[in-house]
């Protein structure tokens, strides 16, 4: 099974540019996605523990589309305030954060928890034993870690994430200092890809001046994009279920790389955002103008023997 998707909808500027300028009521996002999409990854639950009743409204917001499965990042609490013990986060912590992810697993809605550890968590034996400890902690999710610092692109780190069932995110990311590169490793049944975008430029910045948003302005080429397709074919062969998620979303770009994304794995056509086309005239090349029902199914993948 192989599902791709952006990393959020909930963008000022993609007003327009992804959705409609004007919106009929009763318009929501994550329903507008799910009628091109069949995974999106939740990235609100980052930044404060997933609320059950907003879980709850997004699982009836994709109602449509019985394929659709979210993705979710584990709280930043957990993942980037980071003490020498796992007391760092308390019992209360946990709570909240399984509230949320437990609504959507309830619904069989949640594919994946990632845990998103920031270029500044090296391999240490200390920092080896905080991340033993948080995976255990939640070890009844389907786990996927990413980490972003080149020390950890080592076989004890495979070895450490097929032992305990989780799963390694493959990332696209600016190539700065050690910073971890491409790769396609499937340590557990799951598959994950992010692509964050290349800017060199924003990526590391501390320019106060500068927009967050530049940090994922950013399109992918169709060259750019063809290593990545090999590379998920071959995780895709390796997991019961692989995930592709965009996160280069200024201006819909991530809607954009996804879709095109789709296009090449299916060897087809797909549905196409007319905002978007109008704003990226080489969606026209992959664009189904055909009136299509919203997305039923997921994308066919393998599983290996």
């Amino acid at each position: 099974m192989l599902r791709v998707g952006p990393a959020g909808w909930s963008y000022p500027d993609w007003a327009g540019y992804v959705y409609p300028s004007r919106r009929a009521k009763g318009f929501h996002q994550a329903t507008y996605l799910a009628e091109f999409f069949d995974t999106i990854e939740i990235n609100t639950s980052f930044y404060q523990p997933l609320r059950p009743d907003y879980a709850a409204q997004w699982v009836d917001r994709v109602a449509a589309n019985p394929g659709f499965v979210f993705t979710a990042k584990l709280w930043q609490r957990f993942t980037h305030d980071i003490r020498p013990t796992i007391s760092g986060a308390s019992a209360a912590d946990e709570r909240a954060v399984r509230a949320g992810f437990d609504v959507l697993r309830a619904a069989n809605k949640l594919g994946a928890v990632l845990l998103q550890f920031p270029f500044s968590f090296h391999r240490t034996g200390e920092a080896v034993a905080y991340l033993s400890a948080v995976l255990r902690r939640f070890a009844d999710y389907p786990l996927v870690v990413e980490v972003r610092h080149a020390s950890w692109d080592s076989p004890e780190t495979w070895d450490l994430l097929h032992a305990s069932g989780v799963s390694f995110c493959n990332i696209d990311q600016p190539i700065i200092g050690r910073s971890i590169a491409p790769s396609a490793q499937a340590t557990a049944a799951v598959g994950y890809v992010r692509l964050h975008g290349r800017r060199y430029d924003t990526w590391f910045t501390d320019d106060a001046t500068i927009p967050a948003h530049e940090r994922y302005n950013y399109l992918y080429s169709a060259a750019e994009l063809a290593p990545w397709i090999t590379r998920v074919r071959k995780i895709a062969e390796r997991a019961r279920e692989t995930f592709v998620v965009t996160n280069n979303h200024f201006q819909g770009k991530s809607v954009v790389n996804a879709l095109q994304l789709i296009s090449i794995l299916k060897g087809s056509k797909v549905k196409v955002p007319e905002p978007l086309r109008q704003h990226y005239p080489q969606l026209e090349a992959i664009a189904d103008t055909a009136p299509v029902e919203p997305t039923l199914f997921p994308l066919a993948g393998r599983k290996a023997g």
